[in-house]
């Protein structure tokens, strides 16, 4: 694969901007889409199958539904042309751009603390920067590129 799709696919952090669940052109929106258009109006049946079928879990359908309607409008071109729609409080993209780098284990500051992310994502990324110093960018896409994100 051509370093350029590799770069819109993947963050700067490493994570799979094409994987994520905001990502305009990603499988889940587009899936959501699909359902959604499958579903038509099921919010009547729904209703419905409350009192027809004994199912309770119908009465969770807005709920539902409200998931899927926010999974397929989101509008995120990905974390190399947009800000990140899911970790407000990463600081990633920024240093990159500063270090002129295209992926934090570029630096020579890494492995740093200025990424801004939580306990959780913070060994994520360190793994999945790790690995891509390890084995190459192309290598680590080419292992995550078929794999879910979360």
């Amino acid at each position: 694969m051509k370093h350029n799709n590799i770069l819109n696919s993947l963050g700067p952090c490493g994570l799979n901007c094409s994987k994520c669940f905001a990502f305009k052109n990603g499988a889940i929106k587009q899936l959501s889409l699909e359902l959604k258009e499958n579903l038509g109006n099921f919010d009547i049946y729904a209703k419905r199958f409350v009192e027809l079928l004994d199912e309770l879990i119908f009465k969770k359908y807005s709920d539902f539904k409200e998931i899927l309607n926010h999974f397929s409008n989101v509008e995120c071109n990905g974390c190399r042309k947009d800000e990140c729609k899911l970790f407000l409080s990463c600081k990633v993209k920024h240093c990159s751009k500063d270090q002129t780098v295209e992926f934090c284990f570029e630096c020579s500051e890494f492995p740093c603390s200025k990424h801004g992310f939580d306990e959780h994502l913070e060994k994520r990324w360190l793994s999945i920067q790790t690995k891509m110093r390890k084995i190459g960018v192309e290598g680590y896409y080419n292992e995550i590129k078929n794999l879910p994100r979360y």
